[in-house]
C-alpha cells in the first residue's frame, strides 16, 4: 500500500521541497487550501482532503479536516487487527506521516490585531492532527515545525523509515507546540475576560496562569560550579536578551544574566531623567555605582567614583554608543559584562584585546507588567514595582530642598528601588557616593553608606527604601554632613524622625510609598 502523507501548514518556508522528495519517496501527498495551491504551483502532485473525505471545506475553512476518514487514518493504531479491520470496513487509508505547522496567533496578537482577527487565528484543527499523530507515534510520523524537515527526509531516504526513537521525540515536541499555543491563547483571553488584568487598584489575579518558557541557552553552571543551569524564556515576550547582540566574549553565565538584568532595568529608569547620559555599574544584584552625566564619558566616570573596588569584576550598562576613547578608560577595569545601543569600530577594535569581556549591544530594558519570585514548589506574583508621581511627595521640615538637592533626591530615589533591602543610597551631583545594601537594620545601612562615601557624604543627599523606624537611621546620616533625605514616612515614629530632622537641618521628603526589593 503507498504511503500517505497529510501536509498542511502556515509556514510555507521549504514546505514544497519536502514534500516533493516525499512524493519522490514513493508517498501520496494530502493537503489543503493554500498549502495545496502553494504545491501544485511548484509542481508536485496533490490530492486535496476533500476528495479524501468527500467533503468539501464549508464556514470560510473553519471545517476541513475534521473528519473520520482523515482522523481515523491518522489514529489507527497498525498494530491492532481490530484497528486495522475497521479502516478496511470504512474505506479509510491509514495517513504515516502528518505534517503540521499551526496559524500564527502568536505573531497576529503581538501584532496588535482586532479580536475579531485574533478569533480567525485560532487554529482548531490543526492542534486536533497534530495531537492525534502524536498521540499515535509508534504509527505516525509527526512533524510539528521545518526544523525537523531534514533529519526526517535523510531518515527516509537513508533507513526507508522513521525510527521510533525519533517518532517518539517528535511527538513530544508537537505536545509541547500545542501546549504553548494554547497558553498563548488562554493568556489572551484571560487579559480580557478578567477585568483587564491584574492590578493593586481592584483587579484580580487569573485562578489558574499557563507560561510557556522555552530554553534560550544552556549555561556552563548555576550560582555555583556544582550547580547545573540553564536559560529559559518566556515565548512571544520580550525577555532579557531579546535584542541583545553579542559582540564577543565567553559564555554568560547565571551571575550574569541575574546582575544584567538589575543592570538593564535600572538603566531603563534613569534614561527618563533630564540627562544627556547615564551609566550603571552592577555587582551581585546591587548598583554599587550609578550617574547621569553631560556625556556617556562622564557618566561612567561618575559612576565608577562611586566604588571602584566593588566596581571590578562587575556589568556595566551604558545609555549611548561607546567610543575609542570611553573604550579605552573601561578597559582598564576588570569587567564582566559591558552592554550598550551601540559601538564604534574603533571601540570594538579595543575591547578584542580583552576576549574574555562579555560585550553586548543593547539598549535599557523596561519592566514587565508583572514580577515573580520562585518558591520550593510555587512562585510568588505581583505587579511591577513602578515610581510613583512625584508631584505627592511632601516636604516635611523646616528645611527645603533646593533644586540641586531635589533632583539628586528623585535620583537617589531610583536607584535606591534596585538596591536590595534594607537599602540606603547617597547621591551627590547626580552620581551615587555610597550604597548600602541588604543589612538587617537600616542603621547599619546607612552606616556602610556613609563609610562608602567617605568625606563625599558631606554636601550629598540619601534616599532610604522604606521608612525609617527611629531617628537614628537619621542621626547617622547627619552626622557626616548629609543635607537631605528622601523616603517614604509611615512610620509611628515619624514625629520623632522628622524633629530629628529639623535639629540636624535636614530636609526631608516623604513619597507615600516603599520600594523593598528581597
Amino acid at each position: 500500500m503507498k504511503r500517505r502523507a497529510l501536509v498542511s501548514v502556515s509556514d510555507k518556508q521549504g514546505v514544497a521541497d519536502f514534500a516533493r522528495r516525499l512524493y519522490d519517496l514513493g508517498f501520496e501527498v494530502i493537503s489543503t487550501g493554500g498549502t495545496a495551491r502553494v504545491l501544485s504551483e511548484a509542481g508536485v502532485k496533490v490530492v486535496p482532503v476533500s476528495e479524501v473525505t468527500g467533503a468539501p471545506e464549508i464556514l470560510g475553512g473553519r471545517v476541513k479536516t475534521l473528519h473520520p476518514k482523515i482522523h481515523g487514518g491518522i489514529l489507527a493504531d497498525l498494530e491492532d487487527p481490530d484497528h486495522v479491520t475497521q479502516l478496511v470496513e470504512q474505506d479509510i487509508g491509514p495517513i504515516d506521516l502528518v505534517c503540521i505547522n499551526l496559524y500564527p496567533f502568536e505573531e497576529t496578537v503581538a501584532g496588535g490585531a482586532s479580536e475579531r482577527e485574533a478569533i480567525e487565528q485560532i487554529d482548531i484543527g490543526g492542534p486536533a492532527m497534530l495531537r492525534a499523530a502524536a498521540k499515535n507515534f509508534k504509527s505516525v510520523t509527526v512533524v510539528p515545525s521545518p526544523e525537523f524537515y531534514e533529519e526526517i527526509l535523510a531518515d527516509l531516504e537513508t533507513e526507508g523509515q522513521v525510527p521510533e526513537e525519533t517518532r517518539r521525540r517528535l511527538a513530544l515536541a508537537a505536545f509541547r507546540r500545542t501546549a504553548a499555543y494554547d497558553a498563548a491563547i488562554s493568556g489572551w483571553l484571560g487579559e480580557r475576560v478578567e477585568a483587564g488584568g491584574p492590578s493593586a487598584q481592584g483587579g484580580t489575579f487569573p485562578e489558574r496562569r499557563t507560561i510557556h518558557y522555552e530554553r534560550a541557552s544552556e549555561l556552563r553552571y548555576g550560582e555555583n560550579p556544582h550547580q547545573v543551569a540553564a536559560y529559559y524564556a518566556e515565548e512571544g515576550k520580550e525577555h532579557l536578551l531579546s535584542g541583545v547582540e553579542k559582540l564577543q566574549g565567553r559564555e554568560i553565565s547565571f551571575n550574569n544574566l541575574y546582575d544584567l538584568d538589575a543592570a538593564r532595568t535600572l538603566l531603563a529608569d534613569l534614561t527618563d531623567l533630564d540627562a544627556p547620559a547615564a551609566a550603571v555599574i552592577v555587582k551581585h544584584a546591587n548598583p554599587c555605582g550609578a550617574a547621569l552625566g553631560g556625556s556617556l564619558a562622564d557618566a561612567y566616570h561618575k559612576a565608577l567614583a562611586s566604588d571602584p573596588q566593588s566596581a571590578y569584576g562587575g556589568i556595566v550598562a551604558l545609555s549611548g554608543e561607546v567610543d575609542e576613547e570611553l573604550a579605552a578608560e573601561i578597559s582598564r577595569v576588570f569587567t564582566e559584562i559591558l552592554v550598550a545601543p551601540g559601538f564604534t569600530e574603533e571601540a570594538r577594535e579595543i575591547f578584542s584585546a580583552k576576549p574574555n569581556v562579555r560585550v553586548l549591544s543593547a539598549g535599557p530594558l523596561g519592566r514587565s507588567a508583572l514580577s515573580s519570585k520562585h518558591l520550593t514548589g510555587g512562585v510568588l506574583l505581583q505587579t511591577s514595582d513602578a515610581i510613583e508621581d512625584d508631584s505627592e511627595y511632601r516636604v516635611v521640615t523646616e528645611a527645603r530642598p533646593s533644586s540641586r538637592q531635589m533632583g539628586d533626591l528623585l535620583f537617589a530615589w531610583r536607584v535606591a528601588r534596585m538596591v536590595k533591602s534594607n537599602a540606603i543610597v547617597l547621591v551627590k551631583d547626580g552620581a551615587t557616593v555610597g550604597v548600602g545594601a541588604g543589612q538587617m537594620s537600616r542603621v547599619d545601612s546607612s552606616e556602610i553608606a556613609v563609610k562608602k562615601a567617605g568625606e563625599r557624604a558631606g554636601g550629598s543627599v540619601a534616599a532610604s527604601d522604606a521608612f525609617f523606624p527611629f531617628a537614628d537611621g537619621v542621626e547617622a546620616l547627619a552626622r557626616p554632613g548629609i543635607e537631605a533625605v528622601i523616603q517614604p514616612g509611615g512610620s509611628v515614629r515619624d514625629d520623632e524622625v522628622v524633629e530629628a530632622a529639623n535639629r540636624h537641618g535636614l530636609a526631608m521628603v516623604f513619597t507615600g510609598r516603599r520600594h523593598f526589593l528581597h
